[in-house]
Parts: C-alpha cells; sequence; structure tokens
C-alpha cells in the first residue's frame, strides 16, 4: 500500500470559481481530505460555468475531484457555529472572498485562530488583502491585464489579447497548493500554535513570472510592446508551416542550439556570419534569421521535419490541438488525460495527476461531489444527530 504525501491533512475550502478551487484540487490529488463548503440550494459558481453536456457542468469533475461537498450558509449564525467547529480540526482554510467579507459573517482569521492557533489560512483576492485596490472585485481576465502579462500578448498592429482561458486564475492555484504545503512544513518544524495567514493577490501570481520585464525597464528604460512570440529572448523562434500545411513550434534558445538547427537545415555558413553567429547578433537580424528558417521550413513535410529536428536535437513541437492530445502517443504514456467516475455520464476523462512522485503517488480518489452530497457524513463527524441536520435543511442553513 502506498500513501499520499498530505494523507491526514485536513482542508477547509470555502471557495468558488477556479483560482483557489484548483489549488485545493491540488492537495486533493495528493491526499488531503477536502471538505468544499458551498451555499445551499446554489453551491459553487463554477457549477454553471461552460462547456456543458446535458446541463452537466464538463468542467467540474476535473476541478472538484477529491473533494466532499458541504452546503453552509455562513450568513446565518448557525451556519457559522457549525463552519467553526470545522475549522478547530482544519489544517488548511483557502477562501476567495474579498477582503473582509469573513470578517462581517464572523468568521475571519482573527476568530479561527483563536479556536485553531495552527490554522494556516489562504486568502486569494484580486488585488490582496492590502493596498487601495484591495476592495475591487477581481476575476482572473483583468487580474491578467492589470499583471503586464496582457500588454505583451499579440501582434503588434492589433489590439492586446486576453489569454483564451483562465490563465492567471490556475497559476494561481499553484501557489494556492505552494503555499500550503510551505506554511503546513513550517508549522510543522516549529512550535504549536504557528499557524498563519497566506495572503495572495491573483494580479501577482503571474507578475512574479515577468522579472525580465522588471529589470529590463528599470536598467534600460525599455517598455516591452506587443509579440506573438518570444521577442528579445532568442532568435530564431517562433510558429512555422510546413510543407504540407501543419503549424510548427521552433526555438533555439541558446548558442548550441542554432548550431544544432544550422547544421540540420544544411546551413553551417550561417555559424561564420558576423550576423548569425551568437544569439545577441541574431536578435539584431531577428527578421532575416526567421525568415531564413521559415523558407526551409516551408521545404519539409511536418513528419519529415520533425524526425529530423528530432534527431539533430532541436527543441522543436507540433501545435497540437485536443484532437492530436487525444491521439497522442505520448499524451498516453504519461497517463496524462484519465477516465474518473461520474454520477450521470458514466466516466468522464480529466487531466492526470502532475507531478508525478515516486514513492507516494497522487491519485483521483473520488469523482466530483454532488451538492451537499456529503452533508450527512460530515455533521455527524462534528457530534450532529440526524434530527439536528434535519432541523438545519428546514431552516435553509444547509
Amino acid at each position: 500500500m502506498t500513501t499520499t504525501p498530505l494523507a491526514g491533512i485536513n482542508v477547509l475550502d470555502v471557495s468558488t470559481m477556479i483560482a483557489a478551487p484548483f489549488g485545493t484540487a491540488l492537495l486533493g490529488d495528493f491526499g488531503a481530505d477536502v471538505i468544499k463548503v458551498e451555499m445551499p440550494n446554489r453551491g459553487d459558481t463554477s457549477r454553471s460555468v461552460g462547456p456543458f453536456l446535458d446541463n452537466e457542468p464538463l468542467r467540474w469533475p476535473g476541478l472538484s475531484r477529491n473533494k466532499k461537498s458541504l452546503t453552509l450558509d455562513l450568513h446565518q449564525e448557525a451556519g457559522q457555529d457549525i463552519f467553526k467547529k470545522l475549522a478547530v480540526n482544519a489544517d488548511i482554510l483557502v477562501e476567495n472572498f474579498r477582503p473582509g467579507t469573513l470578517e462581517k459573517w464572523g468568521v475571519g482569521y482573527e476568530v479561527l485562530k483563536e479556536l485553531n492557533p495552527n490554522l494556516i489560512m489562504i486568502r486569494v483576492s484580486g488585488y490582496g488583502q492590502t493596498g487601495p485596490y484591495r476592495e475591487k472585485a477581481g476575476f482572473g481576465t483583468p487580474a491578467t491585464a492589470f499583471s503586464g502579462y496582457t500588454y505583451l500578448q499579440g501582434f503588434p498592429d492589433r489590439h492586446p489579447v486576453s489569454p483564451p482561458f483562465s490563465l492567471t486564475d490556475y497559476i494561481c492555484g499553484i501557489y494556492v497548493a505552494f503555499a500550503a504545503v510551505t506554511a503546513l512544513y513550517h508549522r510543522d518544524q516549529h512550535q504549536q500554535g504557528s499557524g498563519q495567514m497566506v495572503d495572495i493577490a491573483l494580479y501577482e501570481t503571474v507578475f512574479r513570472m515577468m522579472e525580465f520585464l522588471v529589470a529590463e525597464y528599470e536598467k534600460l528604460g525599455k517598455v516591452r510592446e506587443r509579440s506573438p512570440g518570444l521577442a528579445g529572448h532568442s532568435s530564431p523562434s517562433g510558429t512555422f508551416k510546413t510543407k504540407d500545411g501543419h503549424w510548427i513550434v521552433l526555438v533555439t534558445s541558446t548558442d548550441t542550439t542554432f548550431n544544432r538547427l544550422a547544421k540540420a537545415m544544411g546551413r553551417e555558413d550561417l555559424l561564420k556570419d558576423p550576423r548569425y553567429s551568437t544569439n545577441a547578433d541574431r536578435l539584431k537580424n531577428n527578421e532575416s534569421t526567421n525568415e531564413i528558417v521559415k523558407q526551409w521550413v516551408a521545404t519539409l513535410d511536418r513528419e519529415r521535419l520533425l524526425e529530423k529536428l528530432d534527431r539533430f536535437g532541436v527543441p522543436v513541437s507540433p501545435v497540437m490541438s485536443i484532437a492530436d492530445i487525444y491521439e497522442n502517443e505520448h499524451y498516453q504514456a504519461r497517463e496524462n488525460i484519465v477516465d474518473v467516475r461520474h454520477p450521470r455520464l458514466g466516466t468522464i476523462k480529466v487531466p492526470g495527476i502532475v507531478p508525478k512522485f515516486e514513492k507516494t503517488p497522487g491519485s483521483i480518489r473520488t469523482p466530483a461531489p454532488d451538492l451537499g452530497e456529503n452533508n450527512e457524513e460530515i455533521l455527524m463527524g462534528l457530534g450532529l444527530s440526524k434530527a439536528e441536520i434535519a432541523a438545519l435543511k428546514r431552516e435553509n442553513v444547509i
């Protein structure tokens, strides 16, 4: 029997939509016991986000696997009392309301840490718990624009382009999981009572990845403009079309990889040409460098091109659609797509476990729950009787 890394860790997930729930899903993948608190009769708003099949939300099974669902109205005192009882036994609490909302309901961090000094509370919001924008509504796409990323995305002669999916939310979810295990490690290596609050702003999680932008502006005074590729980093790089009409992405981030590309193209003369011999030189002549590659790629069919570049060790990939991914042998070998049970659809495919642990691998143990599916199990675990649970249901507390 293998154990998961986070077996025995109790997570209270009172967040909605994508960013924070994705973080708790990652914790659940690696064994944490995640209780997802949802509003009675309504549930997490991500239950109503497309795509759908027969009114079934198809995002939900991947986002909420390995979780239990408890309906609880935190506007009501009885709901707040139950929430406090849950917090007493929780290791981690994750929320993403606007700053001050839990305090308004009487279940803020200052209250809960008195009940459980070991509690780690991770707070996700658009702009953080401090600063003049703290109360602004925050969703992933506006946060992406605020981070500086959207300004860089697209073609220079057209408007800035937002990512085609909730990129910042998912990146933030990774930070949620990272913050959780980091705070757990600190707590468990130190004295009792060393729980803490962690403050994550959506926009910061993407901004943190753009060191180049900060240093470039400070030292060179340069405002980087929109580009569809790795402008200013490496040359050649970009998206190129093969002879048989397929798109591939190729990049040579080091002189060593460009040397391999030149040999694969039969253009070793480029290695002695002062316009192309180093990456710095190629960046100065990026347009002509990319044109040389473009013309060469257009002479070969995709499979022949990929075989040749792989043989020479040049970083390249076909541009993959989801249909391509479903059929790809590498995705299959890595178990990147797996089947899970679904209460009405039978089974549904979802992304597999990432990363892959050698000794304590993650797993998908339970499918995403129906709304309130685990109410009785969780509440009876707190000592409530069936009669008390029925009364809470009548009063719309659960």
